[in-house]
This record gives C-alpha cells, sequence and structure tokens, in this order.
C-alpha cells in the first residue's frame, strides 16, 4: 500500500524519524484548516459550538485502547499528566524505575525526593524486576512501554504477570512511544494508569495527550486535577481525526507491517554489527539505535533520510507508512559509508 498519498512528505524524504515527531496526514490537514477558518469566521460562536469536542474524543480513546471513557483524562503532553498524577501521591510512596529511562519518568519521580530503586536493563530484566519487586517491596513501578533511545519493549505478558503477583504495586506507564504501534487492550493489561503525548505514533501534531485509568486509581484525584481551564480544540481534534484515520486504515494492518518492518531491520542491523544494544530473544520495538559515528548521521541526511543523533548512536524509527524500499535507502547509504572508511583504513 501506498501511504505518499495521506502522507506528501514520503515523496521528498525517507522519514526514519517518528520517534521523534510524526508526519501530518493530508486528512488531519484539511481538518485543521477548516478548524481555524471556522474560527477565524465566527470567534467565540465557533468555540460555543467545540464544547462536546472533549467528550468526543475520550470517547475515540476509549473505543480505540478498551478504556473506561469516564477514567479518560485529556492532557497537553505526558510530562504535564505524569507531574499531575505524582502531586497526588504521598511522598512517602517507594518507586521502582529503570535506569535511563525518558528523563520526563525518573527526574520527574526523582525532584520530588521519592525513594527510589533503579533496574538495569539487560538480558535478565524480568527476573531482576521480580527480585527487585520481592526484597524492595516497592509501592510504585513507573517506566516507559519502550524506552526512547534503545528501542527496548516491556513485555506485556510480564507487566499482567507482575501486577497478578503484586497486586497493590501501582504500575505507571509512559505509552508515548507505544500506543499508536499495535492493539493495546489498557482494561486487561495490568497497567493502573498510562498516560502518552498523542505527536508520535499516534500522528495527532503538538499540544495533545491522554491519561487512561484504572477506577481505583481516579479516586485519589482531585476534580479537574487534569483539565482545568480552557482547552486547545485544534490540538485535542487533531488527536481525534488521527484516531479515526488510525481505526479506517486497521489496527491489525498497521501492527503486522511495523512488525514485519522492525523484523527485516533487526536483522541487517545485526548482520551489520550496528546493534550494540541488542537483547538477544527479547522482542523489539520498531526504534533502532545504530552504533555509528556522527559523520554517518550527516551523510543520512545529506541522502533526505530522516533521523537523530541519540545517545551513542544514530536513531531511526519504522512506523506503518515506511516501507522495505526505506529500509533498502538507509542500508545503502550505511553500507557505503562503511566501505569508504574500512577502504581508507
Amino acid at each position: 500500500m501506498n501511504f505518499a498519498k495521506h502522507f506528501p512528505i514520503l515523496d521528498s524524504c525517507t522519514y526514519l524519524n517518528t520517534a521523534s515527531s510524526s508526519i501530518l496526514s493530508t486528512t488531519l490537514l484539511k481538518w485543521r484548516r477548516q478548524h481555524d477558518l471556522e474560527f477565524f469566521e465566527q470567534g467565540s460562536e465557533f468555540r460555543a459550538a467545540q464544547v462536546g469536542l472533549p467528550l468526543e474524543l475520550k470517547t475515540s480513546l476509549s473505543r480505540f485502547f478498551n478504556a473506561k471513557a469516564g477514567n479518560v483524562f485529556l492532557v497537553p503532553n505526558f510530562s504535564y499528566g505524569f507531574n499531575t498524577y505524582l502531586n497526588s501521591l504521598g511522598t512517602d510512596k517507594r518507586f521502582l524505575l529503570l535506569k535511563e529511562d525518558y528523563p520526563s519518568v525518573n527526574v520527574a519521580v526523582e525532584r520530588r525526593r521519592f525513594n527510589c530503586m533503579y533496574q538495569e536493563i539487560d538480558a535478565q530484566l524480568e527476573e531482576n524486576i521480580l527480585q527487585n519487586l520481592k526484597a524492595y517491596r516497592p509501592d510504585v513501578f513507573a517506566f516507559s512501554l519502550v524506552q526512547y533511545i534503545t528501542g527496548y519493549r516491556m513485555d506485556l505478558e510480564f507487566i499482567r504477570k507482575i501486577k497478578n503477583m503484586y497486586p497493590q504495586l501501582l504500575i505507571i506507564a509512559d505509552g508515548t512511544q507505544f500506543c499508536g504501534t499495535e492493539r493495546f487492550d489498557f482494561e486487561n493489561s495490568g497497567i493502573d494508569v498510562l498516560i502518552a503525548s498523542g505527536y508520535k505514533w499516534m500522528l495527532g501534531g503538538y499540544g495533545n495527550g491522554f491519561v487512561l485509568m484504572k477506577d481505583e486509581m481516579k479516586n485519589d484525584l482531585l476534580p479537574l486535577s487534569f483539565e482545568p481551564g480552557h482547552q486547545d480544540t485544534l490540538s485535542l481534534g487533531s488527536l481525534n481525526q488521527s484516531i479515526l484515520l488510525l481505526e479506517e486504515f486497521g489496527m491489525e494492518m498497521i501492527e503486522q507491517r511495523i512488525e514485519s518492518l522492525a523484523t527485516r531491520a533487526q536483522e541487517a542491523f545485526a548482520a551489520r554489527g550496528l546493534l550494540e544494544h541488542l537483547i538477544p530473544g527479547r522482542k523489539h520495538s520498531s526504534i533502532f539505535n545504530l552504533k555509528t559515528d556522527p559523520e554517518l548521521v550527516e551523510k543520512l541526511l545529506e541522502a533526505r533520510i530522516s533521523c537523530v543523533a541519540r545517545g551513542k548512536g544514530t536513531r531511526v524509527s519504522f512506523h506503518f507508512y515506511n516501507t522495505d524500499r526505506d529500509l533498502d535507502q538507509l542500508l545503502e547509504v550505511i553500507d557505503k559509508y562503511q566501505q569508504v572508511n574500512l577502504s581508507g583504513q
């Protein structure tokens, strides 16, 4: 399937940077133009007509993730939602965190001086988490479902397992690098609170995010904790339109395309010795950090391949609108660069 008609930027570059920001669809651009045109023409009357939009988005999120609509909250981004939720917790909570997780997760907890224990991400991740849960007895386990630098993906079956073993453990997940990549059933996930921004894999543009909660967690919140004041209908409506587009494409198809391309990419990168962080036998996301030097990033950008330097390497990421040809173009530049370097030694 050719997605360039839906995302015209794909005709002008090889876009492998969804982990940094999504691209806008023609459908969303059309909706946003109409939104602002009506605001321009109608002023306050337009805002009055948009009063039902937040509820419409909550309904869409509820349907998309199998979450209770009454337990869906709208926020401008993950960081706002996470910090707001942390403010509702007692200061005596003990946290289990992952080393080198997204700063908006770990730093937000650390700044509140919660008691923290850190788990390194390695081949024994699940076994070590179980040991720490037993020995350390944390009140909260907070983590990103997919790590933003390496692309490590948390095992959802494992999350359900530890929730069954420790039902009192509060499990908070950052879904920003996960939501929109595969089918996800929040109510049966074992996660108590999921918070995410919508500008990456959800394709919603900037300024929107969401919080999904289980019933018990909602009871600890003050009214309007997440949604004070006026809300931006352009941002909220953008996320709603993108959910409708994802549903139109079909999440089963999206999941299959991402998994197929990620599998081929992982094999190709591993064969070239580019995956320093790879943990054998672990299911990986479609985000990869390639062991390269800074000069290669410049070569990729010169070849109109959109990527970014992260950590000690080059991060590339594949969404459903990417193709085998995109991967081939990336590998072509990498192979040429490696051959030139090898011949110069």
